[in-house]
C-alpha cells in the first residue's frame, strides 16, 4: 500500500479521517493511534515532538509517501520541525507531511463577519500561539481569544464526556471564552476530537455563533494539494482500503472506545512503532 498517513495520538484523528474517505474514497488509508501515550494535550514540546516524529517514520516504514497529522498538538509543536529538519536529513523529498492548523487558518476568517473568533484547544495548541501567529498572516483584521480545555480530551477518552459534571466543564470553558469578547460570532474547535462534543457544546452557545470544525477543511485542503501537485497524488495506492493501527496493546479497547469517532472498525492491530514491525 501507497496510502496516505493519518496520525492521532488518539481518536480525534478519526473525525479527520473519515472526512478524507468521503472526499477520496478511492484512495487507501492507514490511520495510527497513539493511544499508550495520549493525550499529548500538556506534554512537553520535547515529548509532543518525539512522539510525533516516531509516528511519522513509522507510517512512512509501512509505506506512505504522505503523513497527514490530524492532532492540532503534533501540527502546532512538531509539524515545522519535520518539515524543515526531519524530513531532509532522514528522508529527503519524496516524503510529504501536512498538518491541520495551516489549512484552517488559510480559510477560518471567512466564517465571520464580525472579525472576532473564538478558539477552543489543549493548553500545547494554545500556548503555542500557532493558530494567532498563521491566522495574523491571512486575516490580520481578524481579533482572536483563546481559551485552553486542559479537561476535554481525557474526557473524551475515557468515554466520560456526557455525564453532568462533564458537561459542566465544557459550560465553564465556553462561557469564560465568550467573556473574553462580547463580538465572537464564530468558534473553532481546534482539536480534532472536540467534534464529538458538538451537540453538548451547541447547548451552551448562542444560536448566532458559528461552531467550526476541522474534518471538512483538512479534506477540501488536500484535494486542493493533490491537484497542484500530481506526482505526489499519483503516488497513492487506490484501492478503496484503510488499516487501523494502535499504540495501545489492548486492541479492543480501541474498537469500542472508536464507536463515537467513526463507523464500527472490525480490525486493527497493535504497533510498537519499532519500524517495519506491526506485531
Amino acid at each position: 500500500m501507497q496510502a496516505i498517513g493519518v496520525f492521532d495520538s488518539g481518536f480525534g484523528g478519526l473525525t479527520v479521517l473519515k472526512s478524507l474517505q468521503e472526499a477520496m474514497p478511492d484512495c487507501d488509508f492507514i490511520y495510527l493511534g497513539d493511544n499508550a501515550r495520549a493525550p499529548y494535550g500538556e506534554k512537553s514540546f520535547e515529548l509532543v515532538n518525539q512522539y510525533t516524529t516516531e509516528a511519522v517514520d513509522w507510517l512512512f516504514s509501512q509505506g506512505c509517501p504522505l503523513v497527514i497529522l490530524a492532532c492540532n498538538t503534533a501540527s502546532a509543536l512538531a509539524l515545522r520541525n519535520i518539515q524543515q529538519l526531519h524530513l531532509s536529513q532522514k528522508h529527503g523529498t519524496d516524503k510529504r507531511v501536512l498538518g491541520v492548523v495551516r489549512p484552517t487558518t488559510e480559510i477560518i476568517g471567512q466564517y465571520s463577519k464580525t472579525k472576532h473568533i473564538g478558539l477552543l484547544g489543549t493548553p500545547a495548541t494554545i500556548e503555542s500561539n500557532s493558530y494567532g501567529i498563521e491566522i495574523s498572516k491571512f486575516f490580520p483584521e481578524v481579533k482572536l481569544s483563546q481559551e485552553a480545555c486542559p479537561l476535554w480530551v481525557p474526557m473524551i477518552e475515557h468515554g466520560t464526556y456526557s455525564e453532568e459534571s462533564s458537561k459542566k466543564v465544557v459550560e465553564e470553558n465556553i462561557q469564560t471564552l465568550l467573556k473574553m469578547d462580547a463580538n465572537i460570532d464564530t468558534i473553532l474547535l481546534a482539536c480534532t476530537h472536540y467534534p464529538i462534543l458538538l451537540p453538548i457544546i451547541e447547548e451552551f452557545v448562542p444560536k448566532h455563533i458559528k461552531v467550526i470544525t476541522q474534518g471538512n477543511i483538512v479534506a477540501r485542503s488536500l484535494d486542493d494539494y493533490f491537484n497542484r501537485h500530481l506526482s505526489i497524488k499519483d503516488t497513492i495506492s487506490k484501492s478503496g482500503e484503510t488499516k487501523f493501527f494502535t499504540t495501545d496493546v489492548n486492541t479492543t479497547r480501541f474498537i469500542e472506545k472508536s464507536k463515537p469517532f467513526y463507523p464500527l472498525i472490525e480490525h486493527v492491530e497493535h504497533t510498537n512503532l519499532r519500524l517495519h514491525d506491526s506485531r
